[in-house]
């Protein structure tokens, strides 16, 4: 395994692994460039150190070549960010694609059409009708796997060198984030966006500075177990909010109106407090919170304990008390993760849990605090209020990072790692 800082990339190739997933409007403008922005160093450092750059990622789920999905769109954007022209190939296969990566010169770059246009990419089968026989399926599936090998070899064939910085594939053993390594032995690396959500999350799970406090949010309990229970042997604190709060105050009698909650999972409710406790975690999900009369922004709203909401009141975010508790822990903590909101924050009259938290974060970071966000809205709220800056370090990785805290060996990391 190589390191990005050390390489020598004159006169190289490096075909680099990018998640350019981002979203676009329906006149194709990107809404939040994000991760292009993230990816820059990782393109730059190639073009400084004298190699040329062939991009390569995916847009969307489709099944095909659309133009719905052509990365074509968004070439201004990479443009405008690298500061050199975009030469464009508009299929990722083929003769067009394999001559403009060979005549590449140093400083120059190629994006490479949308890897998914091909089920090769992810591996699987497509269009396969639901009563086929098992038999059918598992011819299906090995005629894919070869298909595959010879995907993988032609993007391989492409370049001198290889770069990862697609953290949020890393948990997918695709053709582009996976197979492909094992072309490059000796010229395979991490991208600097890699790097720094790998370094992110082992500072958390390996080598934190205690206090650590875990806030722990969304909507159902289910979805976050594994991570609950991994993070259990590193954190002091854990804050647990959002709709899954209210499964943990039904699970200890409380009366939770209409609000959401996960009834097949009381049990496991009680366990992981019985764990928390056992582990010398002090895990918190009860205190006030803001309570609706119907799922609206424009609804009446109250604030009650959480352990006795009202018939026909449903909780949607935390309240001014419970705020002031987490604010407590907060600024005592050395060492913060945060994956999901505290309310519905996609509603404004119910976002002032998620965004305090934001706030929170921002100020325990200047005061010293390692902090790291992931999950969707949490990373929407502290780009919200203007805090993505603010906090120790932002994940692009969504899935990926929840896997990593999980503690599963992602294929995309795996394959730069192995001999």
């Amino acid at each position: 395994m190589q390191k990005i800082d050390s390489y020598d990339f004159s006169g190289k190739r490096a075909i680099v692994r990018v998640d350019f997933n981002v979203p676009l409007n329906e006149n194709f403008q990107i809404t939040d460039d994000t991760r292009i922005r993230a990816a820059i160093p990782t393109l730059k450092k190639v073009l400084e150190k004298g190699g040329s750059l062939i991009i390569m990622s995916h847009l969307g789920r489709p099944k095909g070549p659309t133009a719905k999905y052509s990365l074509k769109h968004i070439i201004s954007a990479i443009e405008e960010k690298l500061g050199v022209t975009v030469k464009f190939a508009p299929d990722c296969m083929g003769t067009e694609a394999a001559e403009l990566s060979k005549n590449l010169k140093p400083g120059e770059v190629l994006l490479l059409e949308n890897l998914r246009f091909y089920a090769e990419e992810e591996g699987k089968p497509r269009d396969l009708a639901e009563d086929v026989t098992e038999e059918v399926k598992k011819a299906a599936k090995a005629e894919m796997k070869e298909k595959q090998k010879e995907f993988t070899k032609v993007l391989a064939s492409y370049a001198d060198c290889y770069i990862n910085d697609a953290f949020g594939t890393a948990h997918r053993a695709h053709a582009s984030t996976a197979l492909i390594a094992k072309y490059f032995p000796n010229d395979k690396m991490f991208g600097y966006v890699m790097e720094g959500e790998i370094t992110a999350i082992d500072k958390v799970l390996k080598s934190p500075e205690k206090p650590v406090t875990a806030i722990i949010g969304g909507a159902k309990v289910s979805s976050k177990i594994a991570i609950i229970e991994k993070l259990f042997d590193v954190a002091d604190n854990m804050i647990i909010c959002g709709g899954m709060a209210f499964t943990f105050a039904k699970a200890k009698g409380g009366k939770i109106g209409k609000s959401l909650c996960e009834d097949d999972q009381l049990e496991l409710a009680l366990s992981i407090l019985d764990k928390a406790k056992s582990k010398g975690v002090k895990i918190y999900f009860e205190g006030d919170v803001v309570v609706a009369d119907a799922f609206s922004n424009d609804a009446n709203k109250q604030v009650c304990d959480i352990m006795s909401i009202p018939d026909g009141w449903l909780g949607m975010d935390a309240g001014p008390e419970t705020l002031k508790l987490w604010e407590s822990i907060l600024n005592n903590s050395k060492t913060i993760l945060w994956n999901g909101p505290a309310g519905v924050f996609e509603m404004p009259s119910f976002a002032t849990g998620t965004l305090k938290i934001a706030e929170l974060l921002a100020q325990v970071t200047a005061k010293g605090a390692f902090t790291l966000v992931g999950g969707g809205d949490s990373v929407a709220a502290v780009t919200q209020m203007g805090y993505a800056k603010k906090v120790s370090y932002v994940s692009t990785g969504g899935g990926a990072m929840l896997e990593y805290l999980e503690g599963i060996e992602l294929p995309g990391i795996k394959a730069i790692r192995e001999a």
